[in-house]
């Protein structure tokens, strides 16, 4: 039986990774021949939930094309997100919570898409429609990734499905989901280590919105300021991004995760879609974007609209 590799997203978050290895488990628990593998460097916030369930990070892998000529997407769909050479593989499976674009297949596929806070919601769904059980390492790190993509159940993507599987999967795992939540947030917004570089990979997706190229990158802090504090080093590293890949605009959104709003350093040609998305005003390449903590739900669909009209 030929191996079917399974991953997320580029620059992968805790719910890409965690999905990753739970979607794997559920999957060789039907007999199948799958491996989670991953697309980039796993993030702290991440490696202290594989760290609390003893579990090790999926395999990196720079294309797929070479190992599997079947793959399954978790987490994502479009396909500048995915691995490089996606066009050259089946794709068989998508499992997902994000809007599609960009996205075709010559072949039927089996694809679900849910309006849930997270891709392992759907999983625990699917665990139990096919009469699985959830092992304690699996359910915590299910667990950590609704935690991550909700902040804490404060996100406007937490849905009431989210929470009642964060639950279950919190007394499978045998932890308190407020208080590990806390904590594993705390270590991911830990920026004290972090270069220029990182700061800008380290949750960055591109996106096509009308006629534009985009990308948006995504931090969340304990203090906006650890970041902001670097702004012109930042600027720097954005312009050389901006002109590498043609990109119409970069937006970094930093989030404050104890006060659930953001500022977002916006460079890029189209710059000023972003004071007309959120009615703000840019002053020094900056604004504060009040509640706003969500780039699922907050951002991307605002600013595709804006500049699908711009």
């Amino acid at each position: 039986m030929e191996k079917i590799l399974i991953f997320g997203h580029k620059n992968p978050d805790t719910d890409t990774i965690c999905s990753a290895i739970a979607y794997a488990d559920l999957k060789t628990q039907l007999g199948l021949n799958v491996e989670a593998v991953r697309l980039g460097e796993v993030n702290g916030e991440t490696q202290y939930a594989l760290t609390q369930f003893n579990t090790a990070a999926p395999r990196l892998v720079e294309t797929v094309a070479g190992e599997a000529s079947s793959v399954i997407l978790v987490d994502h769909n479009e396909r500048q997100q995915s691995a490089a050479d996606i066009d050259q593989v089946r794709v068989v499976e998508v499992i997902d919570h994000h809007r599609i674009a960009n996205f075709e297949t010559s072949q039927p596929l089996y694809y679900r898409a849910e309006p849930v806070g997270c891709t392992a919601t759907i999983l625990n769904k699917m665990y139990k429609e096919n009469g699985l059980k959830i092992g304690k390492e699996i359910a915590g790190l299910m667990l950590s990734a609704i935690i991550s993509d909700s902040l804490l159940f404060k996100s406007p993507t937490c849905t009431e499905q989210d929470i009642a599987a964060a639950r279950e999967l919190a007394e499978i795992a045998g932890v308190d989901a407020e208080s590990y939540g806390l904590e594993m947030l705390k270590a991911g917004a830990d920026l004290s280590d972090k270069t220029i570089a990182q700061l800008i990979s380290l949750d960055a997706k591109e996106f096509t919105m009308g006629s534009y190229k985009v990308e948006i990158a995504q931090v969340n802090a304990v203090d906006t300021n650890d970041v902001i504090s670097r702004q012109a080093e930042l600027e720097d590293a954005l312009s050389g991004i901006i002109a590498d890949k043609g990109l119409d605009l970069f937006l970094l959104v930093v989030t404050d995760i104890l006060n659930n709003d953001s500022v977002a350093l916006a460079l890029g040609k189209v710059s000023g879609a972003v004071e007309k998305a959120y009615n703000v005003k840019l002053a020094d390449n900056k604004a504060i974007l009040k509640g706003v903590v969500s780039r699922k739900s907050q951002i991307v669909p605002v600013l595709t609209d804006t500049l699908n009209n711009w």
